[in-house]
């Protein structure tokens, strides 16, 4: 039997402790605010997406940063493992639109509740209100760790789960990467995951609050016409620029081409239809409101807040009759429908980011246990390492899979 330490209440954190403990070790789990699991409190808009129930193969296609180190992990507690898990725990769950994976409640705190019992069953020891300073070793093995309150307490095995940087108010605010810094680890660039997008435009902002649903998204280089990025579903636009589940997926996935230059989004609002499709659409709305505003004409095919931005840019007058509309003024409104470009220039500060990029150098981590390959008794899980997923409960996945793994310890 192990003496096991496990620092942060999060995910990755409580389920290595269930683990440890269930293992037969001795577990006491350090927590720096007054409760488990803040940040999971607010996850998915406070549902809590657990998981995805795609295929296994697919969870290794929506990782973003260095998927072949979590193969051990995933199967070793898989998808289908963490829904059986969360059963177990007499927590019920539902499969909605993507496989996305919720309590049938839409409570995350129903989860945090069922993650917490199952500490207190197993008798792990959850010390709230206690900060971790740093690790203790000796001779290249961990010792222990020292708390900001100058108690050290001693272990045979500490393990890391402190999180990343974003949504610091959760307790999320890099010490476990100074931690593992100071244990001799190499820190990868930290940066913003799964964030809002900055757009050039100014009129985004009246288009605030407003969501594109069934939209289909291009992004591409500047003088190309080559595809970064494809996806299909929701947009929202936000006060500084989009944001939504396209745009937070292509927020990780081209996060580092935008620090170094902008690119350019291409919207197409009607995805079902053709060009030719669409211009007949229109013709036919237009056909029975040729007296209209052509402001007014638009109601059945746009959100009324697009309309006075989509004819600005075609510089057509909102309050210009239908009947006066050139075939050209109308082609225009029917390819911007198609083709609403916008500047992407940057991402939201990582303050905002739902998840954090970068993180302990997974090439100095053993894939299969989570053990540090450089100092004997240390141990990671979740976001604390080097790396992350697109949105879906894909990220939440990796927290179990490596908490799993580092807490399954002999």
């Amino acid at each position: 039997m192990k003496n096991i330490v496990v620092v942060g209440g999060g995910a990755a954190g409580m389920m290595a402790a269930i683990q440890s403990a269930g293992a037969g070790h001795s577990v006491t789990l350090l927590e720096k605010n007054e409760k488990l699991g803040k940040k999971l409190f607010i996850t998915g808009k406070g549902r809590c997406n657990i998981t995805n129930a795609c295929e296994i193969s697919d969870l290794f296609s929506n990782v973003v940063s260095n998927p072949k180190f979590l193969y051990s992990s995933f199967y070793g507690f898989s998808n289908e493992d963490t829904i059986n898990f969360f059963h177990s725990l007499g927590l019920k769950t539902k499969v909605e639109r993507g496989n996305r994976v919720f309590p049938m409640s839409d409570k995350s705190s129903d989860v945090i509740k069922a993650l917490q019992k199952a500490c207190e069953q197993k008798e792990v020891v959850i010390r709230l209100n206690t900060e971790v300073r740093d690790i203790l070793f000796e001779q290249g093995r961990v010792t222990g760790v020292w708390l900001r309150n100058g108690e050290k307490l001693l272990a045979d095995s500490v393990i890391l789960a402190t999180g990343g940087l974003s949504y610091s108010s959760t307790g999320s605010d890099g010490s476990g990467y100074h931690m593992a810094e100071r244990a001799g680890h190499t820190i990868k660039e930290t940066r913003p995951g799964l964030t809002g997008i900055l757009i050039k435009e100014s009129f985004t902002a009246d288009l605030q609050g407003l969501t594109l649903k069934n939209a289909a998204a291009v992004i591409t280089k500047a003088g190309t016409k080559k595809k970064l990025y494809e996806g299909f579903g929701e947009i929202l636009f936000t006060h500084y620029g989009v944001s939504g589940p396209l745009m937070l997926s292509a927020s990780s996935l081209l996060g580092d081409w935008l620090k170094k230059e902008s690119l350019f989004l291409h919207i197409d609002m009607k995805p079902a239809l053709t060009r030719e499709q669409l211009d007949k659409r229109v013709q036919k709305d237009f056909e029975t409101a040729a007296n209209m505003s052509v402001k007014n004409a638009m109601v059945h095919l746009l959100p009324k807040s697009m309309i006075p931005v989509l004819l600005e840019r075609c510089a057509i007058p909102f309050d210009k009759k239908v009947n006066s509309l050139t075939r050209e003024e109308r082609i225009h409104i029917v390819e911007k429908m198609k083709d609403f470009d916008l500047t992407l220039t940057g991402l939201r500060d990582i303050e905002e980011a739902i998840i954090t990029r970068g993180g302990v150098k997974t090439g100095e981590v053993n894939p299969t246990t989570m053990e540090s390959k450089l100092l004997s008794g240390l141990y990671f899980a979740g976001e604390i390492l080097d790396v992350d997923a697109l949105t879906g409960g894909f990220n939440l996945q990796i927290a179990w899979s490596t908490g799993y793994a580092a807490g399954n310890q002999r």
